[in-house]
């Protein structure tokens, strides 16, 4: 009996630490924890309270966006309108309810509504037509930056109800004050993750980006899926919408022109493929806190911003890379 076990006992271990190593989360997480390490020996400002609850805070509204946009990329699609589309969302809710047009509950209502008609648009190009998602979302990225300016007049709205910024309010946890915009965020991470991994309407999506034409083959409903999975992503932009103008507390035009890019850095530092079909909403969860992490880091040690600009291109480009090779070693 001792015999025959031993040796399983023996195999069993490296290869479960092979499968660990191998996970698309393990090297974002191992990048987290050592840039933690790095930035609590550089600084003593770093490892805090209230600094892990800024970083959050920080990184809220981009790692919203970031949930729509693993969802997209999930598709083998992409989305570069999603910080024109949430910026457009962000001034129609503050305008109308600083004007009195609606109630407040009303216009963020609407906003949530009008970006997820953004999504459903976007989709339907997509699936309908068909265009590549690329050309599609540059084009409504174009088109909800203009309606944004139009109609906001060039104008920032402030006094702003209190209903809006609600979110922005803080809660002391012990000895740091946690706003609630930060739990809805987290709160969004987990319902998705459990969605993409624990219901047939995730492991659909999974489908869809390793093979479309396979997961049509197999009963799936690839077109109205997709639709579904931009429509998500446009509800989503919404949200982030609300949680932007809690956190600045006004409607701002000049708001989300680089978030886009924020949000596709966050998910390809966690570990999803831009060919779609691998990646998870934890990863982008690490991705986020990656780039919240590194810029906090760096401003603490008075490293002027666009040299942080400059790693976190770097980063992103050695991710990219570790994708490709680890694709073609899977083959």
């Amino acid at each position: 009996m001792t015999a025959t076990s031993t040796p399983y006992a023996e195999l069993k271990a490296p290869t479960t630490i092979r499968r660990l190593l191998t996970q698309p989360t393990t090297g974002p997480l191992a990048a987290l924890l050592l840039a933690c390490v790095f930035f609590s020996v550089s600084t003593d400002q770093f490892l805090t309270g209230g600094n892990f609850s800024l970083i959050v805070q920080q990184v809220m509204v981009v790692g919203t966006l970031a949930i729509g946009q693993t969802l997209i990329i999930l598709t083998a699609g992409i989305d570069l309108s999603c910080g024109a589309v949430m910026a457009f969302g962000s001034i129609m809710i503050a305008k109308m309810a600083a004007e009195g047009s609606l109630p407040p509950l009303a216009a963020i209502a609407l906003g949530l509504v009008v970006c997820g008609g953004f999504g459903l648009l976007n989709g339907a190009l997509v699936q309908k037509i068909p265009l590549p998602p690329f050309i599609v979302t540059l084009g409504m990225l174009n088109v909800a930056f203009a309606l944004t300016h139009i109609y906001s007049e060039e104008q920032t709205v402030t006094n702003l109800p209190g209903p809006l910024t609600a979110l922005g309010q803080t809660f002391p946890l012990g000895k740091t004050d946690i706003t609630y915009g930060s739990l809805v965020t987290i709160a969004l991470f987990l319902a998705f993750a459990y969605a993409l991994s624990s219901t047939g309407w995730g492991r659909h999506v999974y489908a869809l980006g390793n093979s479309p034409e396979a997961a049509r083959l197999n009963g799936i409903r690839t077109s109205r899926l997709t639709i579904g999975v931009y429509t998500v992503a446009g509800l989503l932009y919404g949200v982030a919408a609300l949680l932007l103008i809690s956190r600045t507390g006004v409607g701002d035009p000049q708001a989300g022109q680089t978030d886009n890019l924020d949000s596709i850095t966050a998910v390809v530092l966690g570990g999803t493929s831009l060919f779609g079909g691998r990646g998870s909403v934890l990863g982008t969860f690490i991705g986020v806190l990656i780039v919240g992490v590194f810029r906090n880091g760096l401003q603490l040690m008075g490293v002027a911003s666009i040299y942080q600009t400059l790693i976190t291109g770097v980063l992103v480009i050695l991710a990219v890379t570790v994708d490709q090779i680890s694709r073609k070693k899977a083959r």
